[in-house]
């Protein structure tokens, strides 16, 4: 998480949690030439526009108090979704168990996508059971997201 994720992180905390959710994630992007700052909530029943707008109304005053953004930048208010991306040890030992993607920066056994079940993280580094125990370590891993058949 860069500063200025971290900053709006610690703004939106207490507002998330006082709605009754959880802060999921915070992302700066860039994304064809603008900026975008975007918040990713989960909840116990699951994450609707009412939560969104609630929480991005709330928010307004907030940034534009803190100013923690030095350029102009469109806000977003989102779920987390339930292919959400894992990033943090607690997001990993939450989803024990699960079926995650693991995406890789240059192929591992001829493909740079695994999907599988989550068995370890350990300091950066994924195992799943794909067909037999697989451990990719963390200078190998683009992403892990949560993977759901529909």
């Amino acid at each position: 998480m860069n500063r200025i994720e971290k900053n709006v992180y610690d703004l939106a905390l207490p507002v998330v949690e006082g709605a009754g959710l959880e802060l999921w994630d915070v992302e700066y992007v860039t994304e064809a030439g603008q900026r975008y700052l975007r918040l990713y909530l989960d909840g116990p029943e699951g994450v609707d526009l009412d939560d969104c707008e609630r929480v991005s109304r709330a928010m307004d005053p907030i940034l534009d108090e803190a100013d923690p953004v030095p350029e102009s930048y469109i806000f977003e208010v989102g779920s987390a979704g339930c292919e959400r991306q894992l990033k943090r040890p607690s997001d990993f030992e939450r989803f024990y168990g699960e079926t995650v993607e693991v995406k890789l920066y240059s192929a591992a056994d001829g493909a740079k996508q695994w999907i599988g079940t989550l068995l370890s993280y350990d300091g950066g580094d994924v195992t799943i059971e794909a067909g037999g125990e697989r451990r990719f370590g963390k200078k190998q891993i683009a992403s892990v997201r949560l993977h759901v058949e529909f």
